[in-house]
């Protein structure tokens, strides 16, 4: 009989760098793990490799001056706007830099009182206080320090980000808007640097007559002076790496995840599913900041992490048509519902009150959390029991 349903955890793997045979080294730390620390592996296990190992061994790499070089050669180098970029020092800032450089006159265009993502730099009591209708009304900078004072710093990081995005360059001038095509008023040459909402603010810029408009995922879509790039998502997903170069979001990823997978089954004679996590799909609950900063959560991942759960919501059953059963007899009657749906639930049709949401979003989001992001060496995530359920034997 099981006791336990499903585990994740971290694997140790050596340190990646440019170069690196990935896909080999990760199936050995994962054969070595198991090996040594007396688990078993199974058919549907979940391994799971960050982006970013991806990307370094890739050397999916960027200076300032290869992204600053296409930004000018796309949006002309003279006076140009930037539009919903995030509050960042790791994930924005050095592209601010980059962009300042290629330009004589930037204007970046901030939405308040929070970024796409939830870093915030004023309060909705702050909107509510002065009266002000975030989605009518727009600001320079002048203005805007005059209805709010100045403005607060970030409630983790206590950083001035106004103050800071206006130091990564001397031609840079800010201005704040919930409506893209406020950024009209002084440029038609526009940058849109939201993540998610990018393609509908790029419309509604255009249609509201810009004259060049281009997405992150315009930039870098291929090599610029020996740049690394990502064909589909650009800069969309980059992190700094050092004062001067980003990693971007790695590239060929079906490719790794399938290598990567017929190793394993090579190794191991199981059959593991593999894929490429990034940040999770989840929120703080307490700073409003939603973690995913990169265009998705998984770039890449085998046929079989494809779709959404098929799942019963056992308490919506406990409470309703079995709240008589107790013990033992609830348990069978459990499995017997569960059973019933696994042979007459097809596809992704989901159950009774579940939330639908992709394998790949719930597992990547999982993933994250397992890894984290500072000095823990484990850039790889062993999930097992994921596809068991209260019916499994």
């Amino acid at each position: 009989m099981r006791h336990t349903g499903v585990t994740a955890r971290g694997i140790i793997t050596p340190i990646f760098k440019q170069g690196d045979d990935l896909a080999s080294q990760v199936c050995s730390s994962i054969c070595d793990a198991a090996r040594e620390e007396g688990f078993e592996l199974h058919d549907r296990d979940v391994v799971a490799v960050t982006e970013a190992v991806v990307a370094r061994t890739q050397g999916n790499y960027a200076t300032c001056e290869q992204i600053a070089e296409d930004v000018r050669a796309k949006l002309g180098g003279e006076d140009m706007g930037i539009v919903f970029p995030i509050l960042s020092r790791n994930r924005f800032a050095i592209l601010l830099r980059a962009i300042a450089m290629s330009c004589k006159k930037l204007y970046v265009q901030l939405s308040y009182p929070a970024d796409e993502v939830g870093n915030a730099f004023l309060t909705w009591d702050d909107i509510d206080e002065r009266g002000v209708d975030p989605m009518r009304d727009s600001f320079d900078e002048k203005s805007f320090v005059e209805r709010f004072g100045s403005v607060g710093k970030h409630r983790f990081t206590g950083v001035d980000y106004v103050q800071y995005y206006k130091s990564l360059g001397d031609n840079i001038e800010i201005i704040f808007s919930n409506d893209p095509r406020y950024i009209l008023n002084y440029t038609k040459n526009v940058l849109c640097c939201d993540i998610h909402t990018r393609a509908r603010t790029k419309r509604i810029i255009k249609a509201a007559g810009a004259e060049r408009v281009y997405g992150m995922d315009d930039i870098l879509t291929s090599s610029v002076s020996g740049s690394g790039y990502n064909e589909k998502y650009g800069i969309l997903g980059s992190n700094k790496a050092t004062e001067d170069k980003v990693k971007l979001f790695p590239r060929d990823t079906q490719q790794f995840v399938d290598r990567l997978s017929s190793l394993l089954l090579d190794a191991t004679g199981k059959h593991i599913e593999v894929m490429i996590y990034g940040d999770g799909g989840f929120k703080d609950p307490v700073g409003g900041i939603w973690e995913l900063a990169d265009p998705v959560v998984s770039p890449a991942y085998t046929p079989g992490l494809e779709g959404t759960p098929n799942e019963l919501k056992m308490k919506y059953f406990a409470d309703n048509e079995l709240s008589e059963l107790h013990g033992r007899e609830l348990a069978e009657a459990m499995k017997k519902r569960i059973r019933e749906k696994d042979a007459s639930l097809t596809g992704n049709m989901q159950a009774q009150g579940t939330t639908p949401r992709r394998l790949t979003d719930l597992l990547g989001s999982l993933s994250d959390l397992v890894s984290g992001s500072g000095d823990r060496g484990t850039p790889v995530v062993l999930i097992q029991g994921y596809f068991t359920n209260f019916a499994t034997d």
